[in-house]
């Protein structure tokens, strides 16, 4: 009688999964910034990289979120191994783990096209004649996606904060308000050509300081 031999899961390395988390900020803008240079009609003054999504090439912004959305998720797991016992060591990362599956439903549920991207899409200066289905999940996952990565920056900062490092609670605590005032800016519905860019830059200001924190607690 041969006994069959039991197969034990191969757990990930938590360093593997801390550095996954730490691409995913530089591999999401490095995609979104080289299709906003090179698709035509598009304008980072009028649309936001998540209209990306539309059009022939549409497939690389949505593979973008996906990917992206996979390996923050992967370094939220590795955060919350690595992070001793504390204020925020449950939360911090869980928050950043609901941002990551945002990017997900990004990704399934796209943004609508409008504003003249893609350019068969309609006029420049007009939007979607009606919000659609896909149009609202999406922007409902990334309005969860994005309010829990600013809360997450303040739950970071009130770890660091206990722990004596002023730099980088002072570092989380600018982040979160920056991208607060420019996601509040945006949706108001007034996004105008400043508050566009400014919410680009706040966006990579908020994956910039996800990928400092990731590095940080990495070493």
């Amino acid at each position: 009688m041969t006994i069959a031999a039991t197969r034990t899961p191969v757990a990930i390395p938590t360093r593997a999964l801390l550095v996954c988390g730490a691409v995913s900020g530089p591999l999401y803008f490095l995609t979104s910034f080289t299709q906003a240079a090179l698709r035509d009609g598009f304008d980072m003054t009028k649309h936001p990289a998540s209209m990306l999504s539309n059009g022939d090439a549409g497939w690389i912004q949505v593979t973008n979120f996906l990917v992206s959305g996979v390996l923050l998720i992967a370094g939220a797991i590795g955060l919350s191994r690595t992070l001793e016992p504390g204020r925020g060591s449950v939360w911090g990362p869980r928050l950043l783990g609901v941002f990551g599956v945002s990017l997900l439903f990004a990704a399934v549920f796209k943004a609508d096209a409008g504003n003249g991207f893609p350019i068969d899409s309609g006029p420049v200066g007009t939007g979607s004649a009606t919000l659609s289905t896909a149009g609202a999940l999406h922007m409902a996952a990334g309005s969860v996606g994005f309010l829990s990565l600013i809360v997450a920056t303040f739950v970071f900062a009130s770890r660091f904060s206990r722990e004596g490092h002023r730099g980088w609670a002072v570092y989380s605590r600018a982040t979160g308000i920056a991208f607060f005032a420019s996601f509040a800016g945006i949706s108001s519905g007034n996004a105008n050509a400043v508050v566009m860019l400014a919410f680009w830059a706040t966006v990579l200001l908020a994956w910039g300081w996800v990928t400092a924190v990731i590095v940080r607690f990495t070493r």
